[in-house]
């Protein structure tokens, strides 16, 4: 377990000015660079003022608890205007984490143009076509590309295939907002699912001197995890002036119209998922008591006290909890809980005062909680009796996200006059694929 952190430009064009005064003109080329340059900074400052502010506010919370702390040492239990006055900061802490990463998203939106349309004609050619698909309905191009590249993903019922810049930006954003998304692992396929073998015993084997006999091994049983695709599906829709301007970037629109309801979907999915129509999520899956945790069960340890941590040493069951994990899988291991459930174990020190809850050191990064990353996720349940509110792990070896290659789009400006639905489909899956990398902490007696 990682260890507590204590805290050339070419020359410009000349025009005549005035009474023959020269000056330097802005080309038309050099113009929009120095404008998505300035843009840049003014969303460095944003950053860095939010930043500020937000270590600010953690100052003043930590202030605060360690007043309500000392109040409950000296009369055993804390002032009622303390209390109030360290959730107010808690929340107030909550609030300015998100203006920071929402401020961080933004600035890591990619650029209009990406070196694969740039250099690849065919991609230019395919991302003009669904270009002029969206914008006025119109299939031809699109139908042709299709039949010489024997497409079986489009048609014009379901949709058309988005050019691989576009789906890959979509995939981007998407990733960047769905916090398991995030930290599990990946795999794209063409098939209908994803079947992996895995052995359920190994083969046999021993020591045996240089001169003696070899006993004759067994076979190793092997079994299969399966991970059917589900599909998903948004509908943006766009008014007719928005796709009558030429400025407005069709793969950006898309990708952050349908960035929200993916994210939100998948979210849920890959946490709690019952697996019908749907991903199944780490949650839905049995669970049993670490001491008694077998192959196709998520093993988990109870904090002892029926919806809360112990009054005494709280910290004790995270440390519990952290080491139900193998050491192998605790390197790349992160924490998942929602943001209710940060709040709460925020305010925890360890036996030298020092706070366990540590903020990002800079704008971007995951808050960490005894120096692992925590992955907030607003689909894990909050603390309340027998609930699994916190999970730990190697959720990239642990979780496995499967998406099927091609993201489609069928526009519709029929059903809902005068704005045009833009129906969006995916297909993705998900489930355990290895059930001793993630444990889960259960607010429970036994």
């Amino acid at each position: 377990m990682p260890l507590i952190d204590k805290p050339t430009t070419g020359r410009p064009a000349i025009g005549r000015v005035g009474h023959g005064l020269h000056a330097p003109q802005t080309s038309a080329h050099h113009a929009p660079e120095r404008k998505s340059a300035d843009l840049n900074q003014s969303a460095l400052r944003d950053v860095r003022d939010a930043m500020d502010e937000f270590m600010h506010r953690f100052d003043e919370f930590k202030q605060a608890n360690d007043g309500r702390l000392k109040e409950m040492e000296r009369k055993q239990g804390a002032d009622i205007v303390t209390v109030e006055k360290v959730d107010r900061l808690n929340a107030a802490l909550d609030h300015q984490q998100k203006t920071v990463e929402n401020l961080t998203l933004n600035m890591k939106r990619p650029d209009k143009a990406g070196a694969e349309t740039r250099f690849d004609p065919a991609a230019r050619e395919h991302k003009a076509a669904f270009d002029t698909y969206v914008r006025r309905g119109e299939t031809t191009s699109l139908r042709h590309l299709e039949g010489k590249a024997l497409s079986a993903q489009s048609d014009p019922d379901g949709g058309y295939l988005v050019p691989s810049e576009t789906e890959r930006l979509i995939d981007r954003t998407v990733s960047e907002a769905s916090p398991v998304r995030a930290i599990a692992g990946l795999r794209q396929i063409g098939a209908a699912s994803y079947k992996k073998p895995f052995a359920t015993s190994g083969a046999a084997s021993g020591w045996v001197g240089e001169t003696e006999a070899r006993p004759q091994t067994g076979t190793p049983n092997i079994a299969e995890l399966e991970f059917p695709v589900m599909e998903l599906y948004a509908m943006p829709a766009a008014t007719s002036t928005l796709l009558d301007d030429a400025a407005v970037n069709i793969d950006q629109w898309l990708a952050e119209e349908v960035q929200t309801a993916f994210a939100e979907q998948e979210g849920a999915a890959f946490v709690s998922g019952n697996g019908v129509n749907k991903p199944r999520g780490f949650l839905s899956y049995t669970n049993v008591a670490n001491d008694s945790w077998s192959w196709g069960n998520i093993g988990y340890v109870a904090t002892g006290v029926s919806g809360s941590f112990p009054a005494s040493n709280p910290s004790d069951k995270l440390l519990d909890l952290v080491y139900s994990v193998k050491s192998g899988y605790r390197g790349n291991a992160h924490f998942v809980m929602n943001r209710q459930t940060q709040a709460q174990i925020r305010k925890f020190k360890d036996a030298d005062g020092v706070y366990l809850w540590q903020p990002s050191l800079s704008a971007g990064e995951a808050p960490r909680l005894m120096n692992v990353p925590i992955a907030e996720a607003e689909d894990m349940p909050d603390i309340s009796a027998d609930s699994f509110a916190m999970a730990y792990g190697d959720f990239r070896r642990g979780y496995l996200i499967v998406d099927r290659l091609g993201v489609r789009v069928l526009r519709d400006p029929y059903t809902a006059k005068p704005y045009v639905l833009f129906y969006t489909t995916k297909r993705v899956g998900g489930g355990v694929q290895n059930f001793e990398a993630i444990k889960l902490l259960k607010f429970s007696a036994s």
